[in-house]
């Protein structure tokens, strides 16, 4: 017999058809302002249509869509001086302009806006003229520069990408970049190893180091190396350079064994035991934490915890793009919602996990003419290999979520907002964000897309001790892996507690032109003690257990 829920489940896992329900009501109780819409489209499309055939003529008519000034995918030089072209170009700016209007005009719930608007901007990247063979006028450039072997090599791409990639463009090349040979190659040792968790200790390359060493807390929703990415792009290896006893989790890639692990058993087996491991070997009464994403969650859980029990052995905390509230989520807040989670937990008791191509599809189409369409372009249409970039093969790199543990995360951060509001409970405490007395370093990006930056900074509002918030240039990513360069730009503001206007402290911050890491380097060496002998790696009870970066971070 047919399950009405698991087909549902199957065809639509987001939910977007009751969302678009909802949206033809609201449309067919208002009809007004879509005749108003689609009458100024078409004298926009009119005007347009001047303006093109003028330059068709030799003019230099301007169109009545504004495009952006800066968008890489337009920079052949045809999308302005070809008619044809430039039409195209405009016509799409004026349906995506009047599409935008008439879905944001509409009376929909909170979840039926979002999915709605999510649609729209799904539908606006991927009706862009520079997407179709047709309307790309650098693809029949290629073409006819290669003797058509472009149009070959693009084929055989997408035929590639149909049988092993779920029909999606490649964004990496895969072998080229590899953890332990080209990424993640900061020396250190596996120390501790536990069904989660390794944990590494790096070597230290200064002949004395701060007496407090230096936690990691990576998010186990993608692999750690994102803070080691590669040379000149690890923040472990500029903290190591400047003096820090740095310890790394690296978490284990989940399979159906581990599909009833909740959030108190990663707590309890990640940094609470990592913090263990770290006393023992350094003898230090206390150890800074640095925490990215959902590790930086999980790491001020911790602190949490420990403050419930009088646990004064966390210095020092540092956020990296940290949701602790998660009452504006973003963008993600398309996939939170009630009957979404509930189809997402559906699937996941078949598995016993979330696979990791669904995380990655996921954030991908939060960005979908950057992380889909452009590779549509460079793959397919114009028959290339996607350059080589570091980032985005650790982005491919994903893993999976153990069912119980992301269906609690879900359920408790998400949707009930339950760290923040007091309400959590881990491993046998309660945990109250305002019982965190330890100086925080709280870093968010504007550009961010998954921790939204306000976001971040009302989380911060709720931490109990002195928070000093920055701000980066650049997003999610590329706001954590942000060495010194001439592009780097960060904000700050006063140290202390913060106003409950995050626009107010944005009005109020003061840029500098460099990176963060340069800001944040006194900041934690003040919190860090004074200079002792550089350590050696592991003890008599913590032997090493093999070179990093270890085994877990290689499992698929």
């Amino acid at each position: 017999m047919l399950d009405p829920e698991g087909f549902a489940a199957a065809v639509d896992p987001i939910g977007f058809a009751g969302a678009l329900g909802e949206a033809a009501k609201a449309l067919a109780r208002h009809p007004l302002p879509v005749a108003r819409a689609a009458s100024a489209l078409a004298a926009s499309s009119s005007r347009a249509t001047l303006a093109a055939v003028q330059r068709g003529l030799g003019g230099h008519s301007a169109g009545p869509a504004t495009v952006p000034d800066k968008d890489r995918r337009y920079a052949d030089p045809a999308w302005e001086g070809n008619a044809l072209y430039y039409l195209l170009r405009q016509e799409h700016t004026l349906f995506s302009e009047q599409l935008q209007a008439v879905a944001s005009g509409l009376e929909l719930s909170p979840t039926a806006r979002r999915k709605i608007d999510f649609l729209v901007q799904q539908a606006v990247a991927a009706t862009a003229p520079v997407n179709f063979p047709w309307s790309n006028p650098t693809m029949l450039t290629k073409a006819l520069q290669t003797g058509g072997l472009s149009l070959v090599r693009g084929a055989r791409n997408a035929l590639r990408d149909a049988v092993t990639n779920k029909g999606l463009p490649r964004q990496t090349t895969p072998g080229q970049f590899v953890p332990g040979r080209d990424l993640a190659t900061t020396p250190g040792t596996v120390v501790y190893r536990n069904r989660l968790i390794e944990l590494i200790q790096y070597a230290p390359q200064t002949e004395t180091v701060h007496a407090t060493p230096l936690l990691l807390s990576p998010p186990w929703i993608n692999k750690y190396y994102i803070m080691d990415l590669a040379p000149g792009k690890s923040l472990v290896e500029w903290a190591v350079a400047h003096g820090h006893t740095v310890f790394m989790i690296s978490y284990r890639n989940p399979d159906e064994s581990l599909r009833d692990v909740t959030m108190s058993d990663y707590l309890r087996e990640g940094p609470l035991a990592a913090l263990d491991v770290v006393q023992e070997i350094t003898g230090a009464p206390q150890v800074n934490v640095a925490g990215l994403c959902l590790g930086g969650t999980l790491a001020t859980a911790a602190a949490a915890w420990s403050a419930a029990r009088n646990d004064g052995r966390i210095g020092s905390i540092t956020l990296m793009n940290t949701l602790l509230d998660f009452t504006e989520p973003g963008l993600l807040g398309v996939f939170i919602d009630d009957k979404t989670v509930g189809r997402l937990e559906r699937s996941m008791r078949r598995t016993g996990y979330l696979p990791a191509e669904s995380m990655k599809t996921t954030f991908d189409m939060l960005r979908p003419s950057d992380l889909l369409w452009n590779y549509v372009i460079n793959d397919w249409l114009l028959g290339e290999d996607p350059a080589a970039f570091d980032i985005l093969s650790w982005n491919a790199d994903s893993t999976r979520m153990p069912a119980a543990m992301q269906a609690e995360y879900l359920r408790t951060c998400y949707q009930e907002n339950q760290l923040a509001e007091g309400k959590m409970e881990l491993a046998g405490e309660r945990l109250d964000l305002a019982a965190v007395r330890q100086d925080a370093y709280v870093i968010s990006a504007e550009a961010d897309h998954i921790a939204p930056w306000r976001s971040s900074y009302q989380g911060a509002t709720h931490l109990g001790g002195d928070v000093r918030f920055v701000l980066s240039n650049s997003g999610h990513i590329a706001g954590v892996v942000n060495p010194p360069s001439s592009k780097s730009r960060h904000w700050t503001g006063p140290v202390g507690a913060l106003g409950a206007d995050s626009q107010r402290w944005r009005d109020d911050a003061a840029e500098h032109r460099t990176s963060w890491w340069e800001d944040w380097t006194p900041w934690i060496a003040e919190r860090a003690g004074e200079q002792v002998p550089a350590r050696a790696i592991g003890s008599a009870a913590h032997p090493g257990l093999q070179d990093a970066p270890g085994s877990y971070v290689l499992g698929s």
